[in-house]
C-alpha cells in the first residue's frame, strides 16, 4: 500500500514551514478552506472545544470542496490556536488600537494558546478514520512598556495573529517564559502532531507517514531510511519488524 496524498487545509505559511519539518517540502499539499471561522458556535465553548470545532470545521469544508479525484483517498491535517486569558478568547485585532490594547492587557501576566489538530484518513471522499487533539501551551509575558508596544504594532506583525503577537518573529521580545510546547504556540505542535501520525498509521495500516531520524554512518546515508524520492521517507523497523520506540 502506498501512502495517499497529505494535505494541509490551511492558508498558514507557518503551519506549511513547520510541517514540512516532517513531511519535507514537497510532501503535502496545502489549501486554504472557505470554512467561516468566526461562525457563532450557538453554545458557551472552552477554548479548547473552540479550537477544535474550528479545525474540524477547516477539515470538513475542505473534504467537501476538494476531496474528488486524485484527492477522493487522503489524509487531512487542519489546525486552529487560539488565546485565553482569565476565561476570554483574544481573537486577532481589529485595528491597530485594539493590537495595543490585547498587548497591555497580556502584559506581566500568564495566558494559555490552545491548538487544536484535526487529522483524518478520508476514502471515497468521507472520513474513514479522525484523530482530534487540543494541545495547551503556558505563556508569560514580561512587564511591557508602552514604547515597546507602540513600537510593536508598528511592526504590523501582530495583526494578523490570535493574540495580537507572534512568537515566532519580534513577538518574542515580549515573552518571558513558555511552558510546554514552543511550536505550539506558532500554531502546530510537531511532538503530538508526530505522535497522532504515528498513531493513524497504526489504525490504517498507512506505511511511511513520518519516520523517526536514524543515525547517519559517515560516508554516506544509513541504508536502513533512504528517502522515498517525494520528501517523505520510510519508516525503519528493528530485526523483529516492530517500529523502534519513541
Amino acid at each position: 500500500m502506498e501512502r495517499p496524498p497529505f494535505v494541509l487545509a490551511s492558508g498558514s505559511p507557518r503551519r506549511r514551514e513547520l510541517l514540512s519539518r516532517l513531511l519535507g517540502e514537497s510532501g503535502f499539499q496545502w489549501a486554504a478552506t472557505g470554512f467561516d471561522e468566526d461562525a457563532a458556535p450557538g453554545r458557551i465553548e472552552s477554548p479548547a472545544a473552540m479550537a477544535l470545532r474550528i479545525a474540524d470545521g477547516k477539515r470538513e469544508a475542505w473534504t467537501r470542496e476538494r476531496a474528488h479525484g486524485d484527492l477522493a483517498d487522503c489524509l487531512v491535517l487542519s489546525a486552529d490556536t487560539v488565546v485565553e486569558l482569565d476565561g476570554r478568547i483574544l481573537g486577532k485585532p481589529r485595528d491597530p488600537d485594539d493590537a495595543r490594547r490585547m498587548l497591555r492587557t497580556l502584559s506581566g501576566r500568564r495566558h494559555e494558546v490552545v491548538t487544536g489538530l484535526s487529522l483524518a484518513y478520508v476514502r471515497e471522499g468521507r472520513a474513514e478514520c479522525l484523530l482530534r487533539h487540543a494541545e495547551t501551551t503556558g505563556v508569560v509575558f514580561a512587564d511591557l512598556s508602552d514604547d515597546l508596544v507602540d513600537w510593536y504594532v508598528s511592526t504590523g506583525e501582530p495583526m494578523d495573529k490570535a493574540g495580537a503577537y507572534g512568537i515566532q518573529g519580534h513577538g518574542a521580545l515580549l515573552v518571558e517564559r513558555i511552558e510546554g510546547c514552543y511550536y505550539n504556540v506558532m500554531g502546530l505542535p510537531l511532538r503530538r502532531l508526530f505522535e497522532m501520525l504515528l498513531k493513524i498509521e497504526d489504525l490504517t495500516g498507512l506505511p511511511g507517514l513520518v519516520s523517526p531520524p536514524s543515525p547517519t554512518p559517515a560516508g554516506g546515508m544509513d541504508d536502513r531510511r533512504k528517502g522515498t524520492g517525494d520528501g517523505t521517507a520510510r519508516h525503519d523497523t528493528t530485526a523483529s519488524g516492530e517500529r523502534p520506540s519513541l
